[in-house]
């Protein structure tokens, strides 16, 4: 039997089960589920994200004037921000979801996503779903709260936002010297070095916790924090220094967003990836006015490992993707 043909009937039974507890815990509030489709031709555009692309000649569609490609979709959130736009109530999806390069024991290239909209919630009620959620699936008490700037200070003693430069660079020499020399000058990528080894791994060792208020210049699709103006309303869960869930106070300025968008593109091909075209569906459906509302994307697989206490991704998806 080769090795990615053996299925674990446990882990099926245990998925099936989740599934049921997900759909149910947002059925009971209100929510509607949806179905976005996993091939589209706009994609939401991330420096670190690549898309798979299906090419047009492939879909034999006799149609002028279409793109090059079409795209399988990295999230389901372009297609669900333009059904909110179209008037949709609170919704959610739970559906496959394809990333170009990334495999491992917490990345499988197609992996499932959970991903909700609350309509007229804001980021101190997205954060209570996500944890009340989380408590319930992984059977803690509670979830713990923090900031990303304590959480670099309780971690390293530094401000991530005003910490000079080159106090930065020498923690990040420290991890790997000539990453630190390549990205000296970007300190958003120095900080996700030092996150991911010093501040991450420590993060939700005995329940679920949620860091809140990223930097502005990692805000993505979230609008700035209430509370603090160097920040944005984004916030990530985590337990045993998983991450498992990244939401947001969702950006409603469509003009703001095609300044993200450009800025993305030239980080992209900083990075010597391609640059992806800027989203009109997203853009047309945000002039068209979008709702306030909470978006959170949460990594159903992790969440699955997290509750059967896997240490492989592979472990709980039935089927990885066939490399052997």
């Amino acid at each position: 039997m080769s090795h990615h043909s053996r299925c674990n009937i446990a882990h099926i039974r245990a998925r099936a089960l989740l599934l049921r507890q997900v759909r149910t815990f947002f059925d009971e509030r209100g929510f509607l589920e949806v179905q976005p489709p996993c091939l589209s031709r706009d994609c939401i555009v991330d420096p670190y994200i690549n898309p798979l692309t299906v090419s047009t000649k492939q879909l034999a569609l006799a149609e002028p004037d279409l793109p090059e490609c079409y795209y399988l979709q990295t999230s389901p959130e372009l297609a669900m921000k333009r059904m909110l736009a179209a008037g949709a109530p609170s919704i959610y999806s739970i559906g496959p979801v394809f990333r170009a390069g990334e495999r491992g024991p917490m990345h499988n290239v197609e992996f499932s996503m959970l991903e909700w909209y609350d309509v007229g919630a804001d980021i101190r009620s997205g954060i209570n779903t996500t944890g009340t959620l989380a408590c319930e699936v992984l059977r803690t008490a509670r979830f713990d709260e923090t900031t990303y700037r304590d959480a670099f200070s309780t971690a390293l003693g530094i401000d991530p936002i005003t910490e000079p430069l080159t106090r930065l660079q020498s923690e990040t020499a420290d991890i790997d010297a000539s990453l630190a020399n390549d990205i000296a000058k970007d300190r958003d990528a120095m900080l996700d070095v030092l996150f991911t080894h010093h501040v991450q791994p420590n993060l939700g060792g005995e329940v679920p916790v949620i860091v809140r208020n990223y930097p502005l210049t990692q805000a993505a699709l979230a609008r700035q924090a209430a509370d603090d103006e160097l920040c944005a309303a984004r916030f990530e869960m985590f337990f045993k220094g998983i991450e498992l869930a990244n939401g947001y106070d969702e950006l409603l300025d469509a003009d703001e967003l095609v300044q993200r968008t450009l800025v993305n593109n030239q980080r992209r091909i900083a990075c010597g990836e391609t640059p992806l075209p800027i989203d009109n569906s997203l853009v047309e459906a945000m002039r068209r006015g979008l709702p306030a509302s909470t978006g959170v994307a949460l990594g159903f697989d992790r969440l699955l490992m997290l509750h059967t206490k896997s240490h492989s991704i592979d472990k709980v998806v039935p089927l990885t993707i066939e490399i052997a």
